[in-house]
């Protein structure tokens, strides 16, 4: 059995609500899925992440943190699907770059 091809989401956090962030992250999983990848977390929740635990390790740039952690497993990854306004987030920007550059195929959703 030939395995699956390994997507990550890249997508906009900054100013969007909780709510925002799942309506937008949901409805790429269901276009990555239904294409026949399989998604990659890139949506660092555990309590790794959590405030209490950034500042006990010392991060003082959380969501560069949170960009390292995203390009790390970007690395497991043959296809990066680019959220609408992925184009105005920094660190969107920064993962754009680094698909371009490192050959993973480029997908934008809409």
């Amino acid at each position: 059995m030939k395995a699956k091809k390994k997507a990550m989401i890249s997508q906009p956090m900054a100013g969007r609500t909780d709510a925002e962030i799942v309506e937008a992250r949901e409805k790429a999983l269901a276009e990555l899925e239904g294409m026949g990848y399989e998604v990659v977390n890139t949506l660092f929740t555990d309590e790794w992440y959590s405030d209490e635990a950034m500042k006990e390790r010392g991060v003082v740039q959380v969501p560069l943190c949170y960009l390292a952690k995203s390009l790390e497993n970007m690395s497991l990854c043959h296809v990066a699907y680019f959220c609408p306004g992925w184009e105005t987030a920094r660190g969107c920007k920064i993962e754009h770059d680094a698909a371009l550059a490192y050959g993973l195929e480029v997908i934008y959703g809409d």
